[in-house]
């Protein structure tokens, strides 16, 4: 919620008294309204994360407060109105993702303005990315996430662990379509163990694709946001994508594809070893998971878990990890997490 004007101008007065007031001119005035949002809720939202105060008038955006927190303000407007100038969209979102990456930029670099290359080491690049056709460039929003990005691109598998709402699953999606639009790899399999989330739901109708669906639902979401509708349908009927239970991957030897498997603390220990042991020449693996949130039978012990501990060592395998302070879905989300989390812990000790 907005300040009242009155409010507005009391806040105003007391951080010009308490700290400093600076001025950014945008030359682009549609990219500036794109920049500040329907009725300037980015800027509110800056406001609230940065504890600064701003004026917007046209193009024209005054910030009040506190030294540092005006030059991060004004770090991350830089930062994303040069996004935006390149088409890219802001939401709330994207402006905690700035707040995180200025915030590591400066970290490194404490002696370097924006502008400036810091001396005698190489320039920061910022937070990692995927590209696709349809999304475009889409950036990590914080650091754990552009860790998981850059380990992506480095190891052959990839364990990612952590809660729901932290992206794991829709930037591995990403990073898979990225893969198979650039060549690097010719079909992408996508996997989940077909356990009920602590509900039965009896025996579903149709063909296998009508059965596994349900199952699948969040990956062929992630697909359409990353490619054009047609062309995921086109790939699953020419198989360049492929949709499967894990425990149809018995037997196989899978090349040159992305293999991704999700949901994975609902995988037994046999079907996990079974899983690792599928990757063929040429192929990736990414498996992701919550350890929270395992559905097994009671007693049973999840293979994701173990495969993690007993692989830890294993060269060429990278794993991350996610907290309840990377989720990015919804601020509401992480507190939710946050709380489960507490409440775990306390019942350990």
């Amino acid at each position: 919620m907005r300040l009242s004007e009155p409010s507005r101008l009391a806040a105003s007065v007391q951080a010009s008294l308490e700290g400093v007031e600076e001025a950014i001119t945008l030359d682009d005035n549609r990219a500036a309204s794109l920049l500040v949002g329907n009725y300037d809720q980015n800027i509110a939202h800056l406001e609230r994360r940065l504890s600064v105060v701003a004026h917007v008038n046209g193009n024209r955006i005054v910030l009040q407060g506190a030294r540092e927190q005006v030059d991060h303000a004004r770090r991350v407007l830089e930062s994303l109105y040069a996004g935006v100038r390149k088409g890219r969209v802001v939401g709330p979102g994207d402006i905690d993702g700035a707040i995180e990456e200025t915030a590591l930029q400066r970290g490194l670099f404490p002696d370097s303005r924006p502008a400036a290359e810091p001396r005698g080491r190489e320039a920061y690049a910022g937070f990692g990315q995927v590209v696709t056709r349809k999304r475009g460039p889409v950036k990590a929003r914080n650091a754990a996430q552009d860790l998981y990005l850059r380990v992506l691109a480095r190891h052959e598998l990839v364990f990612a662990e952590g809660p729901a709402g932290t992206g794991k699953t829709w930037l591995a999606v990403g990073h898979a379509v990225q893969l198979l639009e650039a060549g690097h790899v010719e079909r992408l399999i996508l996997s989940r163990p077909a356990v009920e989330a602590g509900e039965k739901i009896g025996f579903l109708p149709g063909d296998m694709r009508d059965k596994v669906d349900p199952y699948l639902r969040p990956i062929y979401d992630a697909l359409y946001d990353f490619m054009e509708g047609r062309l995921v349908e086109r790939a699953l009927q020419t198989n360049v994508i492929e949709v499967a239970p894990l425990a149809f991957m018995r037997g196989r030897t899978l090349s040159n594809a992305l293999i991704l498997l999700d949901e994975a603390q609902n995988a037994s220990s046999m079907q996990m070893k079974m899983f690792l042991t599928r990757l063929g020449e040429g192929s990736r693996m990414i498996i992701t998971g919550d350890p929270t949130q395992v559905d097994l039978p009671s007693g049973q012990r999840s293979g994701f878990a173990e495969a993690i501990a007993l692989l830890k060592e294993v060269e060429g395998i990278g794993h991350v990890k996610f907290g309840h302070q990377h989720v990015v879905r919804h601020d509401l989300v992480r507190r939710i997490v946050q709380a489960y989390e507490e409440a775990s812990g306390a019942g350990d000790g």
